[in-house]
């Protein structure tokens, strides 16, 4: 791999001929830009990239706003894009990608694959999502085809969605407020009662603040409510937390 820019975008800028457009380096490869908050996935998803001659990985950005900035600077075809990160998350991300660049391609990488996590990405326009499980030939695949304009979704992914079809979100009732929450929402959701904060949930779970955040706005969107507040008192009247 000839060209690497840092998460901070230090490369010189070199505009697009046009927005969208897409340009293969001189020895054909795919150009590739993996974004990340976290350094270690980041040398990780690197060391994947480089066992693949086609590949060429073009840029690191640990937020969105990286990610936008390196997108008219190193002009990648395939963009990795990690959704729980702080600032501009990577839904957010990716439909500005797509609505700015709209030949470049996303993939959701992520550890989560909640049915209404998967469907706010593809809404916005990723054409892959898969999981930080995934082997370095499942990844390399995935880039090949998001390039060729092939969707590739994790087998995980997909039972998530089937799941979320057979099983919809009930809305304007409620008395089924609260029923759909996973265990580990009920866990947090009994930290938010005790009034904890973000930060303290997510070293009370051991989890990323970004997690931590992502499993607090779940819970609000399922209980309908539009705070904390709103969501304790709807947890305390209708004994929806798990024991602690």
């Amino acid at each position: 791999m000839s060209r690497h820019t840092s998460a901070e975008g230090r490369l010189p800028t070199n505009p697009w001929p046009f927005q969208g457009a897409v340009h293969m380096t001189e020895s054909g490869a795919i150009r590739v830009l993996i974004v990340d908050d976290h350094a270690v996935v980041r040398s990780g998803l690197a060391a994947f990239l480089q066992i693949c001659d086609d590949l060429e990985l073009v840029g690191e950005a640990s937020n969105g706003q990286h990610a936008l900035r390196l997108c008219e600077q190193v002009q990648p075809d395939v963009v990795l894009m990690d959704l729980m990160m702080p600032g501009m998350d990577g839904t957010s991300a990716t439909r500005a990608i797509r609505q700015q660049y709209p030949c470049v391609k996303v993939i959701a990488l992520t550890s989560f694959h909640e049915p209404e996590l998967v469907q706010s990405v593809l809404q916005a326009g990723a054409i892959g999502y898969l999981l930080k499980n995934v082997t370095a030939d499942e990844l390399a695949n995935a880039v090949r085809a998001a390039y060729s304009g092939r969707p590739t979704l994790a087998p995980e992914v997909t039972q998530a969605l089937m799941h979320g079809i057979a099983h919809p979100a009930t809305l304007g009732h409620p008395a089924t407020l609260g029923h759909d929450l996973t265990a580990r929402e009920r866990q947090v959701l009994a930290l938010l009662v005790k009034g904890l904060s973000n930060g303290e949930i997510a070293k009370h779970l051991t989890v990323s603040h970004s997690t931590a955040k992502f499993y607090v706005s779940n819970i609000l969107a399922k209980l309908q409510v539009a705070g904390r507040v709103e969501a304790v008192a709807l947890a305390v009247e209708r004994n929806l937390i798990a024991p602690l």
